[in-house]
């Protein structure tokens, strides 16, 4: 087995196999930010609308709850081919990376909701009767008093719902996508050895997802420091007070 690995390898490394390689990773990280990044604006939409109050919402409510628990549930595999089948049955003519996108979007839009709504959950609920009662609106009881301080506790777990897109695209290749588990997949219907097309799969993915990894850590890193200063901050201004 391994003497096949090492007789092949010098035909494997070539810069048009490279090349090849390098253009289904692009497309694997860009299948990973554009779901995920219109799924992270759609899923504050979402939360937003089941934060508010009020019978007359009552509806949207209900319908936003019911699209969360819904696709948080659904094999990706699965809505992948169904968002396939019914663009086919519907006639329209859009391609399979477009099939591909719309399924991350779905997919991620109902994940974020409940991301963002856990960090918006995790400040005092006594913070924004606060906010509301010094004339704040919504909007700016959210974007001042609630966001700062749920960021810490959105951040991680978007990050690491992320990372772990970008290898759960490998499933668009089940439709034809050109990502890096179909090139892996090319190489080893060309003859090349499982261990060779694969191995470098496995390699490309770890370059993808570690530096978001470590992007994800220092930003939180940075969240946390802001937020202990601000706390220090908060008890020195207290005890001030106290001492007066």
């Amino acid at each position: 087995m391994f003497d096949v690995f090492f007789e092949q390898l010098p035909r494997f490394m070539t810069w048009a196999n490279a090349g090849f390689f390098f253009r289904a990773m692009l497309i694997t990280l860009f299948l990973a930010m554009l779901g995920c990044g219109i799924g992270f604006v759609l899923g504050f939409l979402v939360d937003l609308i089941r934060r508010t109050q009020g019978w007359i919402f009552l509806p949207f409510r209900f319908l936003m709850t019911a699209y969360v628990e819904i696709f948080r549930r659904v094999p990706f595999l699965v809505l992948l081919f169904l968002v396939l089948f019914i663009s086919k049955g519907l006639g329209t003519d859009i391609s399979l990376f477009t099939v591909a996108c719309i399924s991350i979007v779905i997919v991620s839009t109902a994940f974020i909701a409940e991301i963002v709504r856990a960090g918006l959950e995790s400040v005092h609920a006594n913070q924004h009767h606060t906010a509301i009662s010094m004339n704040f609106t919504e909007l700016q009881a959210l974007r001042y008093v609630l966001l700062p301080q749920a960021w810490k506790v959105i951040i991680p777990p978007a990050f690491s719902f992320f990372v772990m897109f970008i290898k759960d695209t490998s499933l668009a290749s089940q439709v034809g996508v050109l990502e890096l588990t179909l090139a892996g997949k090319y190489f080893n219907n060309l003859g090349y050895s499982a261990i060779l097309s694969f191995g470098t799969i496995i390699i490309l993915y770890f370059i993808l997802s570690y530096p978001m990894t470590l992007l994800g850590w220092k930003i939180e890193e940075r969240l946390m420091d802001r937020s202990s200063r601000r706390e220090a901050i908060v008890t020195t201004s207290q005890k001030a007070f106290e001492l007066r």
